[in-house]
């Protein structure tokens, strides 16, 4: 077994106030893609960017593109929790791990057991009305065309950050407080360079800060232990 999955192996045994911080590198062993990574295979069939597509602007101004979008790459079915989702869970159970902490907006660590789970992006398995503010069944949205109203008229979005949309205050004081508060910090399937989210690291004073990324990032230099691998198969070892 390599010596750093030993190390960190001995260091998650060794620890009991943990909190796992990941992204988007988490569900794509699940299948779900990095639309970040393949943006031109998007480009191919959409006019715009996702960047744009995903934008609160666009959102009000072109709401059925919005959904067409959403419902073809977001809104993804006969996705499972990875290895890495399920061990977390785990670790969850065994009492180590206080919170998951994630980018992602798939829902994944909850369909693999995890109980704390701060979404920093929100979750495409809610959707409101942006009228009156009542609840639409994720089914009922996947399976309509268009944009999907409300009885009262209003139009209903997802329960998610778009860009230029600040993150949820409340979310964002709950991780700080986790990760400052926290024995060991696992960064995980994130390239640490998408802010406010990536700054969240800064507020961690431990002394083990372990980086799990298939690529170096900015901030592996400053871990007690950086591990260039994918994510499911180092937690398989765990």
């Amino acid at each position: 077994m390599d010596t750093r999955i030993i190390q960190f192996r001995d260091m998650v045994q060794s620890s009991d106030n943990i909190v796992f911080f990941g992204g988007a590198g988490v569900s794509t062993e699940s299948g779900i893609p990095d639309f970040r990574s393949v943006d031109g295979l998007y480009r191919q069939k959409y006019r715009y960017p996702p960047e744009e597509i995903l934008s609160a602007t666009f959102f009000r101004k072109h709401p059925d593109e919005f959904y067409e979008f959403c419902r073809d790459k977001l809104f993804v079915e006969d996705v499972k929790p990875n290895r890495a989702h399920i061990r977390l869970a785990e670790l969850e159970s065994e009492g180590k791990l206080k919170a998951v902490i994630t980018q992602n907006i798939d829902g994944l660590h909850q369909a693999a057991g995890s109980r704390k789970v701060l979404e920093l992006h929100g979750t495409t398995h809610r959707f409101y009305c942006m009228k009156c503010g009542r609840d639409m069944p994720y089914e009922q949205v996947k399976s309509g065309r268009g944009t999907p109203r409300c009885e009262c008229g209003g139009i209903v979005r997802p329960d998610v950050v778009l860009y230029e949309e600040g993150l949820n205050s409340s979310v964002i004081s709950e991780a700080i407080s986790f990760i400052s508060s926290c024995d060991m910090l696992i960064v995980g399937g994130t390239s640490l360079v998408v802010y406010p989210a990536a700054g969240l690291i800064n507020y961690y004073r431990g002394k083990k800060l372990v980086l799990i990324n298939k690529q170096p990032t900015p901030y592996d230099s400053y871990a007690t232990l950086a591990i260039n691998e994918n994510i499911g198969e180092v937690f398989a070892q765990v």
